[in-house]
């Protein structure tokens, strides 16, 4: 993920600052064991100027050095401090997040994502009925020739799922596709992508059939969803492009949820359109757990931190 340095929280604008003000309607807590890294500590100061969210503290049982600080900023901002427990910041703040003392968790700037995912499923554990914990970017992307409108795209899965079958790319598609509704607040038009579309790669390879069984496994579980594939990334966003290659609808050329038939796929193109393409990446948010957990890039600046924590409160806010 791109990020910013400690200190150098950006003036937040278009689709990042409409997402901040949604999250500060509901004011959810959001519990942060990475207090002994500079970038949490100014994101928390970011949190609490915009009221974005309230920040628990989880003290760094690593870092004692660090605690007077910690305890000195939640003083000033009024904010609550939990002690760390036997298992350590991280776990402490999933089980802060599983007792209701908190809302959500984001961690990630100073753990890998195993560290993440193994407490965020021993403490949080997967929702009722979710056998799949994945993850989703939102990819805040401007659009070509506008003057600066935005589109928000969902890409899942980046960062959790190496080889998905069939069965576990329809659980993404699905809980991508159900948790948008949460953050963004559109419909959920959902593109399983593939380097064919309907047949143009070849009908019978093995890569296009597990795409093509996904989006029949999902249709079933989830009817209700807006869903087609397989398509290739021009005919999933650009109308003219699924037009020409023999497809259009509901979804070819306008889809927002970008299914894709791996990480090493997922997590490519993220990086790109966020490197070259100039757009905000906001995640990993991690889908079909409990309670609402965000597990950050370790590059991860203030701001990352912020809209991360952001995303998580939409989750935990009940729905509308």
């Amino acid at each position: 993920m791109m990020g910013t340095g400690a200190g150098e929280l950006r003036p937040p604008g278009g689709m990042v600052a409409e997402i901040r003000a949604r999250a500060a309607r509901n004011r959810r807590r959001v519990a942060l064991p990475e207090t002994a890294d500079p970038r949490t500590l100014e994101a928390v100061r970011g949190m609490v100027a915009g009221g974005i969210v309230s920040p628990v503290l989880v003290l760094d049982p690593d870092h004692p050095e660090t605690h007077d600080a910690v305890r000195g900023l939640a003083r000033s901002l009024d904010l609550s401090v939990i002690e760390p427990g036997a298992g350590g910041a991280l776990v402490t703040a999933m089980e802060v997040t599983r007792a209701g003392d908190a809302d959500a968790c984001v961690a990630g700037a100073a753990h890998t994502t195993a560290a993440v995912l193994r407490a965020a499923l021993k403490v949080l554990g997967k929702a009722p009925g979710v056998r799949l914990v994945s993850s989703a970017f939102y990819m805040i992307v401007a659009r070509p020739g506008t003057g600066g409108a935005e589109d928000v795209f969902t890409f899942t899965d980046c960062a959790v799922v190496p080889e998905p079958a069939p069965s576990q790319l329809a659980d993404i598609a699905i809980a991508a596709a159900r948790d948008r509704t949460r953050v963004v607040g559109d419909v959920p038009r959902v593109a399983f992508l593939s380097y064919s579309t309907l047949g143009s790669g070849g009908a019978d390879a093995p890569p296009v059939a597990r795409v093509r069984e996904a989006l029949v496994l999902a249709r079933e579980r989830a009817p209700e969803v807006l869903m087609d594939g397989e398509l290739q990334g021009d005919a999933a966003i650009v109308a003219a492009v699924a037009v020409r290659k023999g497809t259009s609808g509901a979804v070819a050329g306008h889809a927002n949820v970008l299914v894709f038939p791996s990480l090493d796929a997922g997590n490519i193109a993220y990086k790109l359109v966020e490197r070259l393409g100039g757009a905000v990446a906001i995640g990993p948010i991690l889908q079909g757990l409990a309670y609402p957990c965000a597990d950050l890039s370790r590059g991860a600046g203030p701001d990352d931190i912020i809209n991360a924590a952001a995303v998580t409160a939409l989750l935990a806010a009940p729905p509308t």
